[in-house]
């Protein structure tokens, strides 16, 4: 079998596929040397997954990911991040402005902020306007009208975005099936020979990203006191497509997953109290060959258990794919100079059910679709556990940690019993369980690269450029102990909030991604340590206001019973009291939920 790491000659190796790094940008970079830079500001490398879960090793798996179990072991690493729209566009222009659903006025994809709501200062925009160089490679931003085609450049980035040229084959009918056909199938395991331009979008990322950091660090080497040719910092933003259906990916990876090793959701069914308002259709994976192929009925129709553990294996190869390639820009970050001198911060954009309450979604409130990874690596903040390594990130090779799996004969089950918290596993340089949103992210980095803090931004922020609506958890990061926590905040942030809107109250083709001008139910949600409580309200997409008057449904789960959120109980007059304080507290929303200082 020929394997990633381990065999030269094989034509997928993927330590040697598109090695070719002549320097394309050399042109542009010339143009961006300035003599304006800190150079003792630290750089930023932000790496983005599409629909990334938190079910990587160092959360508990069963992803095996050997290169972000690395990363964690320097880092902090959030237990419990949570995004505040489970959908790719809303959720990314959300955390890059640092500002929620309801300011951006994005819910799908159909509107650039800075017209529709306001001209938001961005996250990279600000370490653009305080002398950084800035660059975006692969999916940051979402394509498309909601980053104004441009993916926001020139305000967020000093050259150019980059998009793989393969991209243009993301739905390619390129997946081998049993009929000997190609189609374009949610799995999706394939020889990169074979495939258009003999590579895809994630690997062309990764090449680009080690281009810009090999001719960064070559221009610095050119520097001297005495002729600064680059003296600026950089804040370089990488965005992998995978494990973003398709679940196209080298065939290889599957082999780390035995078909027989990979458990199907312990709760597959739907929850029989799940309002209809809450149902996720999954339509669009209904769409893909091999699922349209099934006949399900629609909208309640099941993934039969054997091809829910074959689309299981699919999500988790995808994702180790993705680990590889991220180990891949580690590297070549650690081999350019940058690795003592850059925060790393490392996200999903949002969660992804894997047939959990019979979904096959994001596109929801439920936990596993806004709970996130969120790892954040501050050089000699977070790595001191390790203070000998000759090397932080050295590649790799998730087939030895499959092999060391088998040895230790451990197989992670995705089965929470009764009463139990999610843990995070492995060697972990800070471990944080204080709840963070994504919204945190603009304020955080800010603070850790040491730039101006946003301010908190006040209601009704649409003329406000520069502010957001998050918290630092810089301080969380510093923290040597929970105790150190305490003695700065008498409360930390004491609940999330997340969002997603509905056409209607029954399901429908429209569900799952609904346009803003269909939209006419609003599902505010708040989790707290002990609650998740939702409430679906009747919605005005021309005035963006919530009639909270006009509940349509409720859900609240009870987190300590019910960690998988299988069991709505809002409706159980035992808890009738419980949903008046909840509800009081959700309509409140987020300012009444920040960390409170000690005294």
């Amino acid at each position: 079998m020929c394997h990633v790491t381990l065999d030269a000659s094989c034509d997928t190796n993927l330590s040697t596929l598109s090695r070719d790094r002549t320097p394309r940008f050399g042109l542009q970079l010339q143009r961006q040397r300035r003599r304006s830079g800190d150079a003792s500001k630290p750089n930023v490398l932000f790496i983005v997954a599409d629909d990334l879960r938190a079910s990587l090793n160092c959360y508990g798996g069963p992803i095996i990911s050997p290169n972000l179990d690395q990363l964690a072991s320097q880092s902090a690493v959030f237990n419990n991040a949570f995004v505040q729209q489970a959908v790719c566009g809303p959720s990314r222009i959300s955390f890059l402005t640092g500002r929620r659903p309801d300011t951006t006025k994005l819910y799908d994809f159909g509107f650039y902020w800075r017209t529709f709501a306001g001209n938001y200062t961005t996250l990279p925009q600000h370490f653009k306007e305080n002398g950084y160089f800035t660059a975006s490679v692969g999916k940051v931003f979402h394509p498309g009208v909601a980053s104004n085609e441009t993916d926001d450049y020139p305000y967020s980035w000093s050259i150019p975005p980059y998009h793989a040229s393969t991209e243009k084959y993301i739905y390619a009918k390129v997946c081998p099936s049993e009929d000997g056909k190609l189609h374009n199938n949610v799995v999706c395991p394939v020889n990169v020979s074979k495939m258009p331009e003999h590579s895809l979008p994630d690997l062309q990322t990764t090449e680009r990203a080690l281009e810009i950091l090999a001719n960064l660090s070559a221009a610095r080497k050119d520097s001297s006191p005495e002729s600064p040719t680059w003296d600026s910092p950089f804040f370089l933003a990488v965005g992998f497509r995978k494990p973003h259906l398709n679940w196209k990916y080298p065939e290889e990876f599957r082999d780390l997953y035995p078909l027989e090793s990979v458990e199907i959701a312990p709760n597959r069914q739907i929850p029989a109290k799940l309002p209809s308002v809450a149902w996720a259709d999954f339509f669009t994976t209904r769409l893909r060959d091999d699922i349209k192929a099934m006949n399900l009925s629609f909208p309640y129709g099941l993934i039969p258990d054997d091809y829910h553990a074959l689309m299981r294996q699919s999500y988790y190869s995808a994702s180790t794919f993705v680990d590889y390639e991220l180990g891949r820009v580690l590297q070549g970050l650690e081999e350019a100079g940058f690795a003592n001198n850059t925060i790393i911060s490392f996200i999903g954009d949002h969660g992804y059910q894997l047939g959990e309450h019979g979904e096959w979604s994001k596109c929801s409130n439920f936990e596993v679709a806004t709970r996130v990874p969120l790892i954040v690596h501050v050089p000699g903040m977070t790595d001191t556990k390790f203070p000998q390594l000759k090397a932080k990130f050295p590649l790799r090779d998730p087939f030895q940690q499959a092999s060391k799996n088998i040895k230790e004969k451990s197989k992670p089950t995705s089965k929470l019993p009764v009463g139990a918290k999610r843990r995070l596993k492995g060697d972990i340089g800070v471990a944080v369980e204080e709840l963070v949103e994504l919204v945190d992210l603009f304020p955080s980095l800010s603070e850790l690269a040491g730039l101006k803090v946003p301010p908190v931004c006040p209601p009704q922020p649409f003329k406000v450029d520069f502010c957001a609506e998050g918290n630092s958890f810089a301080p969380l990061v510093k923290a040597h102990s929970r105790q150190e926590i305490k003695q700065e905040f008498s409360r930390w942030k004491n609940a999330t909030f997340s969002q997603y809107p509905r056409p209607g109250t029954t399901p429908s083709v429209y569900t799952d991604l609904p346009n803003l001008e269909i939209i006419t139910v609003m599902g505010y949600s708040m989790l707290t340590e002990d609650y998740h409580y939702t409430e679906w309200v009747g919605f005005n997409g021309t005035t963006i206001k919530a009639d909270w008057s006009d509940v349509k449904a409720r859900e609240l789960y009870i987190r300590g019973v019910d960690p998988l959120e299988d069991n709505n109980v809002a409706d159980e007059s035992e808890y009738k009291d419980l949903v008046l304080k909840l509800s009081q507290e959700l309509q409140n929303g987020w300012r009444y939920s920040q960390p409170v200082m000690a005294n």
